[in-house]
């Protein structure tokens, strides 16, 4: 685990990130770095059972992750790490014009909506869920997600969302991948095989492979996946 106040010159992208069982917005710049072969330093910050503004505010402004340290700036939002990065890296998004118009769209709706998604399926990588019940709600935004995942898949010809390259919008839905496999929820074949082909993906893989070997727990995240349904399964280290 990093500590302490970022460094200039220890390297040149340093990117804060949370656990990776929990830490959905965390994913989705990391996956961006991670699929582009971006070189960049990972500086992992444990959620802690209590305020983490105290640790966390050391390198976010927002005491929030994840946050980037480029180039003598501090970068924090997902969503402004990745426009960041966009104008620095080439893949970012899409070549093509209409399909870099629709991601973005795709990925701004993902980070500004979807609320009951995020609050009924707290992220777990590690963990199978039997939920206690789907709400009206949460059916509807997996309904609108399926769609948008179909739409991208059949205007764009994937495999990805926006063509035959992984780029950010594929990044910003992939905590969503974790949550549609995690809590069994209710996708057509078309979804169901875009899960499958990204958690293939050797980033999301990696994600998971340190998500699944932590040893920590956080008290919050672990009473709202109890909150949501009966754990059935969990693949994760023994706690430390």
């Amino acid at each position: 685990m990093a500590s302490g106040v970022f460094a200039s010159g220890l390297a040149m992208l340093a990117l804060y990130i949370a656990n990776k069982n929990y830490s959905s917005w965390s994913l989705r710049p990391w996956a961006v770095l991670k699929a582009l072969g971006i070189p960049f330093e990972e500086r992992l910050m444990v959620f802690a059972d209590g305020p983490n503004a105290p640790v966390f505010s050391q390198f976010s402004p927002t005491a929030k992750v994840p946050c980037l340290h480029a180039e003598g700036l501090v970068v924090w939002d997902s969503l402004a790490i990745v426009e960041f990065l966009a104008e620095r890296h080439a893949g970012v998004w899409p070549t093509d014009a209409a399909a870099r118009a629709w991601a973005r769209c795709a990925a701004a709706e993902m980070h500004s909506g979807f609320a009951t998604l995020r609050n009924d399926c707290s992220m777990t990588v590690g963990q199978r869920i039997r939920m206690h019940t789907m709400s009206e709600r949460l059916l509807a935004d997996v309904a609108r997600i399926d769609a948008l995942w179909c739409e991208g898949l059949q205007r764009f010809g994937g495999p990805f969302l926006a063509g035959a390259a992984f780029t950010a919008v594929d990044a910003f839905y992939a905590p969503v991948v974790f949550r549609m496999r995690s809590y069994g929820l209710p996708l057509s074949p078309v979804a169901a095989a875009y899960v499958e082909r990204m958690l293939s993906h050797p980033a999301l893989q990696e994600w998971e492979a340190g998500a699944l070997a932590e040893p920590w727990r956080e008290a919050a995240h672990e009473a709202d996946i109890l909150v949501a349904g009966e754990v059935v399964a969990d693949f994760r280290a023994l706690p430390g």
